[in-house]
């Protein structure tokens, strides 16, 4: 007998496999989908190992598995170990890590069914306290019920007590099952015709006799003589009939309007009456067989749409054996209604051929490498991925490529969709039915290109020889929010060792830590130092040149434009450059790393400022919804006339979003068309393809928005952008906000300049002299990465030491607060135990300290590895664990 280690779909989550025996003649490989036992439940699981001997437990002791889900295993060996490694990396639970590779609608929630074992009429002589023969009714009202749906129905709240009890008196009984999968695969009915058209509409007539009408009368007898006009208004039965007919343009009335004569050919006619005779279920019917006749099989709901008739029609035809109907399964494909044009491949300049090659050379050598590609803004990283991915799916591999946002996806895909035929996508914004589909479909080996967001990292691609991570500093590739908290850089470097693939990392300003490890070696550095730009050539061709000149960049100090009266939002220099700018047709971007319209709301009297009741942040007020907002958990309230604790009625907006950045913009510049892009109009499906075709095709003029205009956007048009604060977030407690603030200057600022005519930038800020400000406005990333790791290197952060951050939320604040100074006890003690080197620090409240209604508080540990320092420690509910987190915030 054979046994496995099987990672259960449980409701409480658990670190470790549970052991299970293998029936014989089941088919279980390590990545197969089981049933298994579990307590009193069947739960879902997945195989991650297959013994000859059991592991944890004596044999007499483990129970069967149930049944196999599926003809073949959902993840292959490789995939099961990168999994065991981000369970194990991120002290993430089991069945969580292994959840990243299943298909989307996989797991299935646990379902409890109460079925009835009285009759109804039974109830009554029975001596039941209130509450549970309440219960027992409730469950006899029907054959089974669900326990949710008898929560809903009973009057009670301990309706889990009171079915226990019914169920030890023998009145009820339980049966555990799974819910139904959330999503399948989608199918539709369709019809083909079975015979010649001909025989189709005999048949169709013979099975359905002609029904009385007038008109047709009328027509008879015209196709054998002229009829008056009175004679055929009482054929018609009137005379709007007679004028109905008339304006068919079969009959028409005589020279002298006395008569009335054919206008068509006998054949036109008799196919006239042949249609005024049919019932309108034949008539549907002689529609469908014409529809079907002049094509291949046709789905129900394209038959109904091109003919009107309903599914009852083409069953009909169906019983006459005039079509057949089967089921066809059709993709939900998300590229459907993108058109792209192929291109051939670019010329390369020579520093993007020397990294391409060196790229290349490992690919087919099988070698596994991981290269980071450090290139300026516009220096063509993206054909260097594509020259790489020609050469990796021409060698019979394939590849994954990464974006760290869901706006870049189109653009991306687009890209590459150009240059490669079989393309699929992954990302969050898909409708579930749409993932389903194409990560099938890349199951399969149907494409030889992948591109999504972090999670695409698991995606079930065969053969992996090259995973690409553009923008592979942004901070969105390292899931937060939920477990595992994993980081798709790193786990594209595991996956990549494990396939003997190439990963390429690439930025115009690399996380410091990878710059870091290419220092040392771990990573082999490549450089694009300069530009690309189109040029017209002699001949009228455009044409790729090196350019050294990046945008000329300017930082002007707000301080000085308050002394010199300028209290507005932009700067004189910023506005005279938008001006000019929008005279010579160019277009703008205007950024604002914040969104809404004020940043709070202030009473002038009492200084009161409306905080969100379950969070420890003050409202933000929008205008798009005219309401306050918690950008925490999204609630809103309205503006309120008078303060809340004073009365006055001098309530104030003070701060600004980029809702404000666009009223004093369409203020400023009254002619501009203006766009914004942010979170909250991008909320729609679609949103952000609509919003950056729409600027490309210059259907504004000025682009205002967030971070997103950060993500590696190409803009050919842009030759100014105005970065409109440079201090939002550069003073937040967090050793990483220095670098965030670089990235995001030097990431907008190119944007500009990347088509025919040079580009511009104006930063605004009130400290000009930190060196993240200072660095970013000269383009010197060299200089700001030996600052920072310096500062880091004295500290202790990363790249020169790990962190653990274990956060603690509970709704009583005392609670909270006592929980943490536990578990920082147990820490300490346990670090004086192993002698570690780990620095506990904490505990402490999060710089957010309320959220949801629940109280947080922190314990930070900093070392070597932090991780193997409470790897095995028990937490209990309420803790969060986060392994190399990204933000301290």
């Amino acid at each position: 007998m054979l046994y496995v280690e099987v990672a259960v779909n449980s409701t409480f989550p658990h670190r470790q496999a549970f052991s299970y025996a293998v029936p014989d003649g089941l088919d279980v490989r390590a990545g197969s989908a089981v049933y298994v036992p579990f307590g009193r439940l069947t739960l879902q699981g997945i195989v991650i190992e297959v013994h000859e001997t059991p592991v944890f437990s004596p044999p007499e002791k483990i129970r069967p598995i149930r049944s196999v889900i599926g003809d073949a295993p959902l993840a292959d060996e490789r995939r099961i170990a990168l999994a065991l490694w981000t369970a194990d990396r991120y002290l993430a639970p089991l069945f969580e890590a292994v959840a990243l590779l299943l298909p989307p609608g996989f797991e299935r929630k646990p379902v409890t069914i109460v079925r009835p074992l009285v009759d109804p009429s039974e109830i009554d002589g029975l001596d039941l306290p209130p509450r549970q023969r309440e219960a027992l009714a409730a469950v006899a009202a029907q054959a089974s019920a669900g326990m949710d749906e008898l929560r809903a129905r009973l009057t009670f709240a301990s309706a889990e007590q009171a079915l226990t009890q019914l169920e030890r008196r023998g009145l009820i009984a339980r049966q555990y099952t799974l819910a139904r999968p959330r999503v399948a695969t989608r199918s539709v009915e369709v019809a083909s015709l079975l015979v010649p058209l001909n025989d189709a509409r005999r048949r169709i007539d013979e099975a359905e006799p002609p029904k009385r009408s007038r008109r047709a009368d009328v027509l008879e007898q015209l196709m054998r003589r002229d009829v008056a006009v009175a004679e055929a208004r009482r054929l018609a039965g009137s005379g709007a009939n007679l004028d109905r007919l008339v304006r068919t343009g079969v009959v028409r009335y005589g020279r002298n309007g006395d008569h009335v004569r054919l206008a068509a050919s006998p054949l036109e006619a008799a196919e006239e009456v042949r249609r005024l005779r049919q019932t309108r279920r034949a008539a549907q019917a002689h529609d469908i067989a014409r529809t079907l006749a002049a094509g291949d099989e046709r789905a129900l709901p394209e038959l109904r749409a091109a003919t009107g008739a309903g599914t009852t029609v083409v069953r009909w035809l169906a019983d006459l054996g005039v079509v057949a109907l089967h089921e066809r399964t059709v993709e939900r494909d998300p590229l459907s209604d993108q058109h792209v044009v192929r291109r051939p491949p670019a010329h390369l300049l020579p520093a993007q051929r020397v990294a391409a090659d060196a790229i290349i050379a490992a690919i087919e050598a099988r070698r596994h490498q991981t290269f980071l590609l450090h290139g300026v803004t516009g220096s063509g990283k993206t054909e260097v991925y594509l020259d790489a991915l020609d050469r990796c799916v021409a060698s019979g591999r394939r590849a994954i490529v990464l974006v760290p946002e869901i706006a870049l996806t189109p653009q991306t895909v687009r890209r590459f969709r150009e240059r490669f035929e079989r393309v699929a996508v992954l990302h969050s914004g898909l409708g579930e039915g749409e993932m389903f589909d194409q990560w099938h479909g890349i199951a399969q080996g149907r494409y030889d290109v992948v591109i999504g967001s972090r999670s695409a990292i698991f995606a079930p691609q065969p053969d992996v020889g090259l995973i690409v991570i553009d923008e592979e500093h942004e901070w969105t590739y390292k899931q937060s929010d939920a477990a595992p908290r994993y980081h798709a850089r790193d786990v594209a470097v595991e996956l990549a060792r494990l396939c003997d693939a190439v990963l390429v990392l690439g930025s115009a300003t690399p996380d410091v830590a990878s710059m870091e490890r290419a220092d040392r070696g771990v990573y082999t550095l490549l450089s694009l130092p300069e530009r690309i730009r189109p040029v017209i050539d002699a001949a009228g061709m455009r044409r790729p040149v090196a350019s050294p000149a990046l945008p000329a960049i300017s930082v002007v100090d707000l301080r000085e434009e308050l002394h010199a009266g300028n209290t507005g939002m932009f700067s004189r220099e910023l506005r005279a450059a938008v001006e000019q700018a929008l005279a010579a047709d160019e277009q703008v971007v205007l950024f604002l790393n914040r969104r809404g319209l004020a940043g709070h709301v202030q009473c002038r009297d009492c200084g009161f400022v409306p905080e969100c009741p379950s969070c420890s942040v003050a409202l933000t007020f929008h205008r798009q919804y005219d309401r306050l907002v918690c950008h925490q958990c999204n609630r809103r309230w309205r503006l309120p006339a008078t303060c809340r604790q004073c009365g006055s009625p001098r309530v104030r907006l003070l701060g600004a979003g980029v809702e404000k950045v666009e009223a004093e913009a369409a203020r400023a510049f009254p002619h501009a068309r203006l766009l914004r892009w942010d979170h909250d109009v991008t909320r729609r499906r679609g949103a952000h393809a609509r919003i950056l075709a729409a600027f490309l095709a210059h259907d504004a003029d000025i682009l205002i928005g967030t971070q997103m205009l950060a993500k590696g956007l190409d803009l050919p048009a842009v030759t100014v952008v105005g970065v409109i604060s440079a201090d939002v977030g550069l003073h937040l407690p967090d050793f990483r906000a220095g670098e965030r603030a670089f990235q995001l200057i030097t990431q907008v600022a190119g944007r500009a300049g990347r088509g025919e005519r040079p580009g511009r930038v104006i930063i605004q800020t009130y400290t000009p002299g930190h060196y993240a400000i200072d660095a970013a406005s000269r383009y010197d990333y060299e200089g700001f990465v030996a600052v920072e790791l310096e500062e880091r290197r004295r500290a202790g952060y990363p790249p020169f030491g790990r962190l653990v951050r274990m956060l603690f939320a509970h709704t009583n604040p005392r609670f909270a607060r006592e929980e943490a100074t536990r578990m920082q006890r147990a820490v300490e003690e346990r670090r004086r135990e192993h002698g570690s080197d780990v620095d506990v620090l904490g505990p402490s409240p999060a710089y957010i300290e309320r959220t949801r209604g629940r109280w947080r508080w922190q314990v930070l540990l900093r070392g070597r590895d932090p991780a193997a320092l409470v790897g095995d420690l028990p937490l209990p509910q309420g803790w969060a664990v986060d392994v190399d987190p990204v933000s301290m915030l």
